[in-house]
């Protein structure tokens, strides 16, 4: 019985190739995909009239989609558009188990920002007091002697490191009904996408670039048992749909191999654990310093104390404590003071005084350089909170914000397989014996 022979119509070259083009896909799949990772930072496209109605009858799949909720086609990167989500993570993860509001108030010195409050309020003092003064009663401050008016300058400014401390001690105690962290970090990862992206890059482009490399890798090993196939199937319609499950699996295969297995495990002498995770004691580093440069910083809890959801009782809170200076200031003159200008008067001093101070007692939290002076120790407590992390939570810390729309990516390397395979087929026709 004879063997079968190959037919001599087979194109050799255009069968070898097959690896190549798969290679070459794999890698463009996987640097697109990077790309389609964290750009554009907001969202580009065109509002289509009514689409945001309609988007909620779509698949849940689609709604997921950058854009389709708010009436867009577009795209906006997957990562900046789910700045939300990944700031709640950062502080389930991280942030919220380095200790209360209270604790991490702590870590940022009181005391020095007691003494850097006085410090740039002092200055102030004559504009505020005299200003107040010259707006609520002005003939009365008119006729006041400068040598009395320096007095009770100098009255406020002996007050004034009593009275700030006591101001720092106050939110201090009341710090965890002023601040919540994770809306803090919500709202500013919402206001700064960018900083979203900086975090992923930062912390994970050596993966990252190794992912598109793999690419190439993974394209050209999945490419010869499709070189196979089609050789011996002879059928047209056959390497785009193999394209599919090439782009679709080198895709799958690069997020696994950053991510995957969560916990190292061992199959004889090899050690399997997922690239990001070998670093963590590396990127522990990186996270601690972005986080504490440029999200908990004493500058965004200043904002958040004054302007957030609870800035009302933080402004009350100040004034109340604010309001003491201005009797201390009259001192033993207070009750002819309070005679002569009248009670209601007196009191509507008193409470201007203590209002416009408010602002000047937070000017430290809004000044970049103490910010970052003070946030050495938080830099250290979330490096070291980082390092200390089960390895499934430092996976979730990055992957979980973008893990319900991996699917977009592999859609996308299923897409660009398709092309690569008509490409192919355009070029060189059915290769088959």
């Amino acid at each position: 019985m004879s063997l079968p022979v190959a037919s001599e119509s087979v194109d050799w070259f255009a069968l070898a190739t097959i690896p190549v083009f798969t290679a070459a896909i794999g890698w463009l799949i996987n640097w697109s995909g990077v790309l389609m990772l964290f750009n554009p930072v907001r969202f580009h496209g065109v509002i289509i009239p009514g689409l945001s109605r309609v988007a909620t009858l779509l698949p849940r799949k689609l709604q997921e989609v950058p854009g389709i909720m708010q009436g867009g086609i577009g795209w906006q990167g997957i990562v900046p558009a789910r700045a939300a989500k990944m700031g709640s993570i950062a502080v389930d993860k991280a942030i919220a188990k380095l200790g209360t509001p209270a604790e991490f108030y702590q870590q940022l010195e009181p005391d020095q920002i007691a003494a850097h409050i006085v410090s740039m309020f002092e200055p102030e003092i004559p504009g505020i007091v005299g200003g107040v003064m010259r707006r609520e009663h002005p003939n009365l401050w008119a006729d006041l002697p400068e040598r009395a008016k320096d007095a009770i300058y100098d009255r406020v400014r002996q007050q004034l490191p009593e009275i700030v401390r006591q101001i720092t001690d106050e939110i201090g105690v009341h710090i965890d009904q002023l601040l919540d962290p994770k809306i803090m970090v919500i709202d500013h990862f919402e206001k700064n996408p960018a900083l979203v992206n900086r975090i992923f890059r930062d912390v994970g482009q050596r993966e990252l670039n190794l992912m598109v490399n793999f690419g190439f890798i993974f394209g050209f090993l999945l490419g010869i048992p499709v070189a196979a196939i089609d050789h011996f199937a002879h059928a047209g319609w056959l390497l785009p749909i193999m394209g599919v499950i090439v782009g679709w699996t080198t895709n799958l295969l690069g997020m696994s191999l950053i991510f995957e297995p969560v916990e190292e495990k061992k199959i004889g002498p090899f050690k399997l654990h997922g690239l990001f995770l070998r670093r963590q004691q590396e990127v522990a580093d990186v996270y601690a310093g972005i986080i504490a440069d440029d999200v908990v910083t004493l500058e965004n809890i200043g904002d958040f104390l004054l302007n957030g959801p609870r800035g009302d009782r933080t402004r009350q809170m100040l004034e109340d404590a604010m309001g003491p200076a201005i009797d201390r200031a009259s001192g033993p003159m207070r009750a002819a003071v309070r005679v002569a200008v009248g009670t209601r008067e007196y009191d509507a001093i008193r409470r201007s005084v203590a209002r416009e101070s408010v602002g000047y007692t937070m000017t430290p939290f809004r000044d970049p350089e103490f910010s970052k002076r003070q946030s050495a120790k938080i830099e250290t407590l979330i490096a070291q909170r980082t390092r200390e992390m089960p390895s499934r939570d430092f996976v979730e810390m990055l992957r979980s914000a973008i893990k319900q729309d991996e699917w977009m990516l592999y859609a996308h390397g299923a897409l660009m397989g398709f092309c690569g395979g008509l490409l192919h087929l355009a070029i060189f026709g059915v290769s088959g014996g």
